[in-house]
Parts: C-alpha cells; sequence; structure tokens
C-alpha cells in the first residue's frame, strides 16, 4: 500500500483520526522549514502538507499569501521545495508527505519531470486548487505513472449531481474544504460538516480530511469526532509569522501542533 493507504489505515485500526499539518516549504527560510517540517511527526502529525510557494495563491488568505512570499524571497523554488521533501526522508520514510499548491508551477517544470522528480523525493500525493477533475489529462497521466495520488476537494457548494466526477477518480483521501471563500478567514457549523462528511462517505470509500477554519485544539477535536482528519494549515502559518525574530521557532510550531494532536487524539476517548 502507498503511505497514505497505510497510514489511514492504520487510524482505523486506532479508532482514531488523524492530524494532517499544512506549512509552506521555505518559511520562512529553507533551513527553518527543514527543522519544522522534520519535527512535526514526533509532535504529532500523521500527514504533511507542504505548500509550494506561487505568486498567485487564490485560494488562500492572508496568513498563507504571507507565507508564500517569504518563501520566495527566501529563494525557495520547485527543486528545492522537493530538495526539502528529499531531505525529510532520509530521516522518516513512513509519514505520507503530500504537495499543495496550484496548477502553474507545476506545469512550468514539466509534468513528466515533475512526476518523476516528487516520486523520487518521496512525494505520496498532490493536491492542485485550481485543477478540476475535467481539466486533469495534461497531468494524471504521470502522476499515476510515478505512483502519486491526485487528492481531490469537495466544497460545500459540490452537489449531488457533481460529487460522483469530483470523487470518481479521487486517489489518497478526498479533502473537504469546510468553508467557501479562501483559507483562515472563518470557520463552518460542525453539524453541516457532519453531514456534509457523510455525504461524501456515502459517495466514496476513500478517507475524508477536512480543512479550513480549524484553529485550536477544540476545533480540531470537533472535526476529530466527524471526519478521518483534521486539517490545519493558516493556524501553524500564523505562529511561524508571530514567531519569525524567536531563536526557538520550530520548537514554538511543534508545540502547538502537540496541542492540536492531543485534541485530535482525545475526540473519540470515552
Amino acid at each position: 500500500m502507498s503511505r497514505i493507504a497505510t497510514r489511514f489505515a492504520e487510524l482505523r485500526a486506532a479508532n482514531r483520526a488523524g492530524l494532517v499539518t499544512f506549512v509552506t516549504a521555505g518559511d520562512p527560510t529553507l533551513e527553518l522549514s527543514l527543522n519544522i517540517v522534520c519535527g512535526l511527526p514526533a509532535a504529532g502529525a500523521d500527514v504533511i502538507e507542504i505548500g509550494m510557494p506561487f505568486t498567485d495563491p487564490m485560494a488562500d488568505g492572508p496568513a498563507i499569501q504571507a507565507a508564500g512570499l517569504r518563501a520566495l524571497a527566501a529563494g525557495t523554488t520547485m527543486v528545492k521545495t522537493l530538495a526539502l521533501v528529499r531531505a525529510f526522508r532520509a530521516g522518516d520514510n513512513a509519514t505520507p508527505i503530500v504537495l499543495m499548491g496550484y496548477l502553474n508551477p507545476v506545469l512550468a517544470y514539466g509534468p513528466d519531470r515533475f512526476a518523476a522528480d516528487a516520486a523520487e523525493a518521496g512525494v505520496d500525493g498532490l493536491i492542485l486548487v485550481d485543477l478540476p477533475p475535467e481539466e486533469e489529462d495534461e497531468l494524471a497521466p504521470a502522476l499515476a505513472k510515478n505512483g502519486l495520488s491526485l487528492v481531490r476537494l469537495a466544497t460545500p457548494t459540490t452537489d449531488a449531481a457533481r460529487l460522483p466526477t469530483v470523487v470518481g477518480g479521487a486517489q489518497g483521501f478526498v479533502y473537504y474544504v469546510a468553508v467557501a471563500g479562501v483559507t483562515g478567514t472563518k470557520s463552518a457549523a460542525i453539524g453541516s460538516i457532519e453531514s456534509a462528511v457523510t455525504r461524501i462517505k456515502a459517495a466514496t470509500d476513500l478517507p475524508v480530511a477536512v480543512g479550513f477554519g480549524i484553529r485550536d485544539a477544540a476545533s480540531a477535536a470537533a472535526i476529530a469526532r466527524v471526519a478521518d482528519a483534521a486539517v490545519v494549515g493558516s493556524a501553524i502559518v500564523d505562529v511561524i509569522a508571530n514567531q519569525l525574530d524567536a531563536d526557538d521557532l520550530p520548537a514554538q510550531v511543534h508545540g502547538f501542533v502537540a496541542e492540536l494532536a492531543r485534541g485530535v487524539r482525545g475526540a473519540r476517548q470515552g
């Protein structure tokens, strides 16, 4: 099985949801970014999403936009993003890594070259927020050839007619975007999330991870009670932004992730 499938099978066996953490490659520097990523599994991250910096991140709010700009200013490129994954894999061959971002940098790199290099570096999957299923043909064959999962997004506006198209070719897991809008700006009611997860699970056997609007351990725990994983991005990126001058920046991030993990892991107890 893939690392993603293996990890979600482990979570099911443990009767708990997973914690998916997002950070941007190269934020605030490549060295600090690597230190942050390497410490995430020990802090409690079950799956790691790594953002590919891009100049026009249209689905992201101010926090992740700023992270991307910091990363680009630090000289982060796609080659260096993959090098970060490769360096992480030198010490961890179990934690799934999913690259998240936009289609443009992947096409600029070249779909076949990207898929081969990403797989060699140790990437397990890809989330491209601006790539609808109907437009996947240029990239999907290269990903499949190299064993990379293309994770698809469902949203509150994905209706019953659209849902089969979204989940039909999804791989790894389905990412449910809990709110309409950009990242880090608002939260959805847990009742609406639970009904959406139930609807998605009726259409696919893949795990469902829920993201957007999860700010703390309590909200992560609430999601963990109804979904297979809680995804936290902007709140972690905010810790980085607020601790840019701190000597212990990675430790601050890992401490916050540990709080989130305790919330997620305690969500189904009792």
